[in-house]
């Protein structure tokens, strides 16, 4: 069995829809097609909840009629059976009234993240019913019933596998299952998100639980690049990764895949493609768990960076005094990037500068504070062992034009990451690409 996931620009129209159903039915191999909501539906639904937030319920009414007649004319345009065209605008129907019917109610978060699932609940609907229509066997099974989270909002593992399993079970002659990405219900069953990664980790989990043979993630581009394509012509796509260089790119910028949405994948052995619904052939970029040796994969840059540098002679020989920087930290909900020490400092950097104020204002207390703010990371990624002799030499070459704030080496043997300024970022990039790729 293959796990598919389509973001919501590749089910953003109803050709779109159209193209995906026919996509996932070229062949008879049993799958499990996880959707995100329509393009734009989340931030609508966002809309409706804020204003609904602020107590300002006819505005929120006439978003809901907006989203209403956009969906209707959806419809229309999908399916050519009446009968099809009937059932799912009842469904909607009722679905936009379960939405009118909050402005009755006292708002919570609870009510918030319900409004949010209701996009990914309507847009798995209408693909349903149009396979149905088309003649396709297909069982819809709703995220509801089988993702949870714990009391430490992570997944819970066991439940997910215990009740996706037996779903499966009671229902085993279907060619395909349809589900929703992103939505889950928190450890007291409440309608709850699954954050990090959205409808990607929902497609991570449900393979890992599965043992699936692949995890498909569908986007709108050709896999994983080599550089950032919006600043550096001629990028190219990766075509294989190991699961740990895929979460450095992913963490230090590559915006294709979220950090964290491949680990239950990877610890499952499950490997991960990425492919392109505009160009379905194109073979995208393979994620698992074999390293290519002797190779620099892929460049990828993170904004908005702040650096802290902390200058104390009371640190030379002071056992405890990392620690209890990283306490400030930790105290503060602020995690870190990158560290480099020094005999009489620490520099460090941050990607959250909401706290920067009371965190330097506690550093103060074991030293000078320096912070430079509109920072990048500029993150190099590959077989980056310390004894593949060369390819440091070749990264930092690459850069001698560009003033380097710290640099981070040696914590991982798949990157090398260059703290620089923010302005410096795009003259970084081109000319990282035209030592490494060119």
């Amino acid at each position: 069995m293959k796990v598919l996931k389509f973001g919501g620009t590749s089910v953003g129209t109803p050709s779109r829809m159209k193209e995906v159903s026919q996509l996932i039915t070229e062949d008879k191999q049993q799958k499990i097609v996880v959707l995100s909501a329509m393009s734009g539906t989340t931030n609508t639904l966002v809309e409706i909840a804020d204003y609904l937030k602020k107590g300002n319920k006819e505005a929120a009414n006439n978003v809901i009629n907006k989203l209403r007649t956009k969906y209707m004319e959806h419809v229309k345009e999908l399916y050519s059976n009446q009968e099809w065209l009937a059932k799912t605008s009842d469904f909607l129907e009722d679905e936009f009234m379960y939405l009118h019917s909050f402005s009755g109610t006292d708002f919570t978060e609870t009510t918030e993240k319900t409004i949010l699932a209701q996009g990914e609940m309507m847009s798995t609907n209408m693909v349903t019913n149009y396979l149905k229509e088309i003649g396709v066997k297909v069982k819809l099974i709703p995220a509801l019933d089988y993702m949870k989270t714990d009391k430490n909002s992570e997944p819970d593992m066991k439940y997910i596998e215990e009740n996706l399993k037996n779903i499966l079970n009671e229902n085993p002659d279907y060619d395909l299952y349809i589900t929703q990405g992103f939505i889950c219900r928190d450890y007291e069953g409440k309608v709850d998100n699954l954050q990090r990664g959205g409808s990607d980790y929902t497609a991570s989990l449900i393979g890992a639980v599965l043992g699936a043979d692949e995890i498909q993630i569908w986007t709108d581009i050709d896999g994983m690049h080599n550089n950032d394509p919006r600043i550096v012509d001629n990028t190219q796509p990766v075509r294989q990764l190991h699961f740990d260089e895929a979460a450095e790119l992913a963490y230090f910028g590559a915006k294709i895949l979220h950090p964290t949405c491949v680990q239950p994948a990877r610890f499952a052995g499950v490997p991960v493609r990425l492919l392109n619904t505009m160009d379905p052939k194109a073979p995208g970029t393979l994620i698992n768990n074999e390293m290519e040796f002797g190779k620099i994969k892929a460049i990828a840059a993170k904004d908005n960076i702040t650096a802290i540098k902390i200058v104390s002679s009371r640190m030379l020989l002071a056992t405890g005094f990392l620690r209890k920087v990283f306490e400030i930290f930790e105290t503060y909900k602020t995690s870190i990037d990158m560290v480099t020490t020094s005999e009489v400092g620490v520099s460090l950097s941050i990607d959250n500068n909401s706290r920067i104020y009371p965190i330097v204002e506690e550093l103060k207390k074991y030293g000078t504070v320096e912070v430079d703010e509109d920072m990048c990371i500029i993150c190099v990624v590959g077989d980056l062992q310390w004894n593949n002799v060369g390819f440091e030499a070749k990264v930092t070459n690459a850069l001698a034009d560009i003033p380097v704030r710290m640099i981070s080496y040696g914590g991982s043997e798949h990157n090398i990451s260059f703290l620089i300024k923010g302005e410096d970022k795009n003259a970084a990039l081109k000319a990282l690409s035209k030592t490494l790729f060119n």
